[in-house]
Order: C-alpha cells, then structure tokens, then sequence
C-alpha cells in the first residue's frame, strides 16, 4: 500500500518535469510562497508595511508586518492608514474626468484658461499634457528653495507661484518627465471648476460617496484613528521630517488603506464614477508629438508585467512609500503601503502580483 503511495507520488513529480505541467497550487501555498518574498524584507522590530493581493475581487492575502510606531512599540494592523503619496495622482486624474464628463472642462483646455497669467512661452499647454507628464513644466520638487517653504501652510496658488516662471524643460508633447507641478495645477483646476477646495472635492465626491472611509486628504494637527508613523532610516531610524502637505497638494497629499485601495480599483471597474469610455482614457498608452508611446495614462503608468499588460503607480513622500499594481487582463491587484522611505514596497508588490499570476485559476 504504502509503495504504491509513493509511485503515485514520483509518477506525478513525472509528469511535472517532463510535460511541463504546472501543479495547482493551493490558497495555502500561494500564501507561503508571498510570505517567503516578504518576511526577508520586513523586520519584526523595526517599522514595517501592509500587503493585499485580491484576484477577482477576493482577497487571497491580507497581512501586516512590522511595527506601525516604534516608540510605543506597537505592531503594525492591516487597516493602518498610511500617506500615499504620488497615488495620490490616480484621484487627482479621476476628478479630472468626473469634471470633464459633467460638461465643466475639456483636456484639451489650455491651462491659461484657469490661470489667465501663467507663463507658457509662446507654447499651447493643456490638461492632457499636464495628467500625462508632457507639459514641459518644470517639477516644482526639482526648483532651489523648495526646503525654505516645505514646512509652510501655503494656498494652491503660492505653491504655483513657486515653480511658473521657471524655465521650461521642454515643449509640449515633445518628451514625458515625470512632473509634480502638473497634478498641483490639476489640483487647482479642480478647485476653480468645482467651487470646492480640492480636499473636499476628493473626500466628499469619491471618498465617501463610494465608503473609503479610511481614505482622507492628509493632517498633521488632526487625530487619524489607525495612523502608522513614519520613519528614515540612516545609521539609526528616525522621525519623518515634517512637511506641510499644502505643499504636494493634489501630486502626494492623500492617505489610505489596502482595503481602501482594493475597494478603490473596483470602483475603477465597476464604473461607478466613471463610465465605461471614460475610464479607458485614464489607462490609455499615449504617445509624444512624434507618435512614440510614453508608456502613461491619466495618473497610472501603462506597463508590461512579464509580458502581461499592467497598470502600476507608486508614491513616495518624507516617511512612506506605496506600490500599487494592476493586471486588468486577469483583474489581478496587488497593493503594499510601507510606514519607512527606507523600504520601498515596489519590487515585492511586482513580485507577488506575479506570484498569484502564476498560480492560474487554482486561486
């Protein structure tokens, strides 16, 4: 009995090697296997990230590692609400097109029709140009002076009067750079075109109106229930440095949960704030002036994930960093949020996004 176990078993192992037949792997497997990427970057001690991996909608993996607040020692949770950072540019792209669908603006607007004295040098600036990173406008992060005014409380307006009278890096549609400055003018095109400060727009017409409870536009001042801390490490960890979030605004300022962000991509699918050809403009590929592809949409970057069509952003801001990845194809969604600048949640949200690719229909 028992030898006929064991030929059964190598008759099998057989079979994988030679056929080429891929196991199935099972829901514990899959887990073990994302456990393994993760457990070697993510120390118990020291601070730590969330991780959520959904196939269909149904989360496959949910875990927490590391501490969320190393002075009082306590573990990380997976509902810790975290600074996003650069994510934030999916909802500032997003209320774009809830706008533009409602009849109030069009992407082919010049940005000189909100902001009738901005410098654009003889050149036709537009919406599009400034949610695809096309405009040639200068980031404001790369401007001298930035570090005099980062921790100052200041309107969309003074932030855009930081940077607009740079020069420009280059015309219109002529190369992508990735660019802040376009999603603060974005932010401010928001607010000129809805009557509502861009934190209210975000919060009250998507936030809650599709239950991302947990997701607001970020406070120093205010008390956010499940708030990680945030940390740098050089010799030792350390406090994040204060900035005030007036000044990333519309480009970096949210914060969120992998449940808020899970719940988010299936708003995006659902079409319940965008119709159906809306939301293809966000995750078209478009191309410069010269028709070559710059592998961006409206706010997410258009990728191939081992040769599988992906939809990816980070974010980064001063103690966090976020990885979100998409595979529409297979309706795969990976997400990791990370309460450290030190440990980037990038590779590994790939990586386990592949993982579960890997893993088929067994899941």
């Amino acid at each position: 009995m028992k030898n006929n176990f064991f030929r059964g078993k190598l008759l099998a192992l057989f079979t994988v090697l030679i056929l080429g037949i891929q196991p199935i792997l099972t829901a514990q497997d899959l887990e073990s296997q994302i456990d393994q990427v993760l457990e070697t970057k993510f120390e118990n001690n020291g601070p730590g990230a969330v991780f959520l991996v959904a196939k269909n909608g149904k989360i496959l993996y949910d875990k927490a590692f590391g501490l969320s607040n190393l002075e009082l020692q306590v573990p990380m949770q997976t509902d810790n609400v975290f600074e996003i950072g650069s994510m934030t540019k999916q909802f500032t792209a997003v209320s774009i097109l809830m706008l533009m669908e409602e009849g109030k603006l069009n992407l082919e607007d010049e940005i000189t029709q909100y902001i009738p004295d901005y410098p654009t040098y003889g050149h036709r600036i537009t919406i599009h140009h400034l949610l695809t990173h096309t405009s040639g406008i200068k980031d404001f992060t790369r401007v001298k002076g930035l570090n005099t005014i980062a921790q100052n409380d200041m309107e969309p307006m003074e932030i855009i009067n930081f940077f607009k009278d740079e020069p420009m890096d280059f015309a219109p549609g002529a190369a992508f750079k990735y660019n802040n400055s376009g999603y603060v003018l974005l932010g401010y095109i928001i607010e000129k075109v809805s009557g509502m400060s861009y934190a209210d727009f975000v919060e009250q017409r998507i936030f809650k109106k599709v239950g991302m409870s947990s997701s607001r536009y970020a406070s120093h001042s205010e008390v956010v229930p499940k708030r990680a801390s945030g940390y740098h490490k050089r010799e030792d960890y350390s406090n994040a440095r204060h900035i005030s979030f007036s000044i990333p605004y519309a480009s970096g300022s949210l914060m969120s949960t992998v449940a808020d962000m899970l719940k988010w991509e299936e708003v995006l699918n659902n079409h319940v704030l965008l119709n159906k050809e809306t939301t293809q403009m966000a995750f078209t590929n478009y191309t410069l002036n010269n028709g070559d592809p710059i592998n961006y949409g409206y706010g997410w970057h258009i990728k191939q994930l081992d040769d599988t069509l992906s939809y990816q952003h980070g974010g980064s801001i001063f103690g966090f960093k976020s990885m979100g990845v998409y595979l529409p194809d297979e309706d795969i969604y990976a997400v990791g949020l990370s309460n450290c600048d030190c440990n980037s949640p990038t590779e590994v949200t790939r990586e386990i996004a592949k993982l579960v690719l890997a893993a088929g229909d067994s899941n």
